[in-house]
């Protein structure tokens, strides 16, 4: 099931390129995905087609690079919409994103524990 939802070939590099610092980069992802669902959920209430779609891009990315494919591809969608200007169809879209990155979290501190041990 993980690997619709993170890709473990992308992880298993990034903990060969990360060494150590590993653990760091999932607690920092993790972090940082925090504050960009926040500012999503506040473009999306302020009605802010621009900043919902920047948001979307960069919260797009640091997904692809993590791994994250589906909440990316999500993302990528979001962005979309940011782009049309198409805002009555964010809230769905932005509680998809939601619901997958809780999903990832999940997996990404089952992977911080198996690191760890």
């Amino acid at each position: 099931m993980a690997d619709i939802h993170l890709d473990s070939a992308v992880l298993a590099v990034l903990q060969d390129i990360m060494g150590d610092e590993y653990a760091v980069l999932l607690e920092t992802f993790l972090a940082d995905s925090e504050e960009r669902l926040r500012l999503l959920r506040q473009a999306e209430m302020t009605a802010d087609a621009q900043s919902l779609r920047l948001a979307a891009h960069s919260f797009k990315g640091s997904c692809s690079n993590m791994g994250a494919l589906l909440l990316a591809g999500l993302c990528k969608e979001l962005e979309d919409i940011g782009q049309r200007q198409a805002l009555p169809e964010a809230p769905v879209l932005l509680e998809q994103i939601e619901r997958e990155f809780a999903i990832v979290r999940i997996l990404f501190k089952s992977e911080l524990q198996r690191y760890r041990a």
